[in-house]
């Protein structure tokens, strides 16, 4: 079957002078296929290049946005990282500062309260010394009276 149908086709080319032949259908499908070229041009390929375009320039612009976002972002974090760092430099400063100041008022007062300390110390050691002369002079004022009561008892018997 596919033999017959090929013969027919040779046949038929041959009668008509070969394969092609030039006549006036040939400049007519020559100018049908540069107007249908023409027309896709001007009603497919150039919207449809015109929206790769306008996408692509659409795509390029986000991405420089959102770049130019990112770096704003990075330079804000790094700036924020300096911020918080300086912060905590200055707060340990503070903090050092102050239990320096807070070491020397303890010392202060320790120096003071042992001051305070030596002071009664030394005046209870003064009180006792007082007390003790006191009970020195009274202790001698006893020996000095009983030794004149004995004094005079054996005096008295002796006389």
């Amino acid at each position: 079957m596919m033999h017959w149908t090929i013969l027919l086709a040779v046949e038929e080319a041959g009668e008509k002078g070969g394969l092609f032949d030039i006549d006036a259908t040939m400049p007519l499908m020559a100018i049908q296929f540069l107007i249908l070229v023409v027309l896709l041009n001007v009603l497919f390929y150039k919207p449809l290049g015109k929206v790769l375009d306008d996408r692509s320039a659409y795509i390029r612009n986000n991405q420089a946005d959102a770049q130019e976002r990112l770096s704003k972002a990075e330079n804000l974090a790094k700036q924020y990282e300096q911020d918080l760092n300086n912060t905590r430099r200055q707060a340990q400063a503070v903090i050092a500062e102050a239990e320096a100041e807070a070491q020397k008022i303890a010392a202060a007062k320790l120096a003071e309260a042992q001051q305070e300390a030596q002071l009664q110390r030394e005046q209870t050691q003064q009180e006792l010394d007082r007390q003790k002369q006191e009970a020195m002079q009274s202790l001698e004022q006893q020996v000095d009276s009983l030794s004149r009561q004995i004094l005079d008892k054996l005096l008295g018997v002796a006389s």
